[in-house]
């Protein structure tokens, strides 16, 4: 079976977001808890709780935002 791009849900403490997702993804995504429920061997009873992780993994090999986050952080130069 493929390896799926997250594997355990981290403990941290949340920032309470609220979204509202089409129908469709919706339904992906407790697909996507159901199959990761099977591999783990232990259900995932909410699958909201993916979305996190999913979107740290998305924006951690998006290497435009990676890069764009390069430019931001960087130390303005100085003239002298």
């Amino acid at each position: 079976m493929a390896k799926l791009k997250i594997a355990a849900l981290p403990d941290d403490k949340p920032v309470k977001v609220t979204v509202e997702l089409p129908a469709t993804v919706h339904r992906d995504l407790i697909a996507y808890a159901e199959i990761l429920g099977r591999e783990g061997g232990q259900p995932i009873r909410d699958p909201a709780k993916l979305i996190a992780p999913m979107l740290t993994r998305f924006m951690a090999t998006d290497r435009a935002f990676a890069k764009a986050r390069r430019a931001r952080h960087r130390p303005k130069d100085v003239a002298g």
